[in-house]
């Protein structure tokens, strides 16, 4: 009987692929989740008006989704053999989604800002697909799609609330 005294090493296949361009684009990813995912919760928090409920709901609802989505984006980086993002100080240096620190904004211009983020991110999304893509890294590319649909089903929501009947 053989004795178990160590744990396997993972599949060399987790390994033998071209990550880094990938990985640093799923590191930007990541800040840029973060950075969407506080920008929404803002505006869940201090959106007013006639539509006050249906915003507030909405926005939480979409907060939740993207939150959702960093742990795996960060999983996947682990998975590769690689480092993700270790804090605050990293988000900053790698997010591209600008921050919203007005006082004061009319719920049109949030809905309309959090439409264009959520569509630089299907963007960002796309790129990182291509490099996945030519790595041959077949498992993060069938999340990059799952997390472009999200990020698109997120953009039109926005887009179509913003709509005037």
């Amino acid at each position: 009987m053989a004795q178990a005294n160590s744990i396997a090493q993972p599949p060399a296949s987790l390994f033998d692929v071209n990550t880094e361009l990938a990985v640093d684009a799923l590191n930007k990813i990541l800040a840029d989740s973060f950075a969407l995912y506080m920008k929404t919760k803002n505006f869940h928090w201090h959106v007013q008006g006639p539509h006050f409920r249906e915003y507030h709901l909405m926005l939480d609802d979409q907060a939740t989704e993207i939150l959702g989505t960093t742990d795996q984006i960060a999983e996947r980086v682990r998975k590769t053999g690689h480092s993700t993002l270790r804090s605050i100080g990293d988000i900053a240096r790698y997010q591209r989604i600008k921050d919203s620190n007005s006082d004061s904004i009319a719920a049109p211009e949030m809905l309309a800002e959090l439409y264009n983020d959520n569509v630089a991110l299907v963007q960002a999304l796309h790129e990182a697909k291509r490099l996945v893509d030519e790595a041959g890294d077949n498992a993060t590319s069938g999340q990059l799609d799952d997390w472009t649909d999200l990020a698109e089903g997120r953009a039109w929501f926005l887009s179509a609330t913003s709509r005037s009947s």
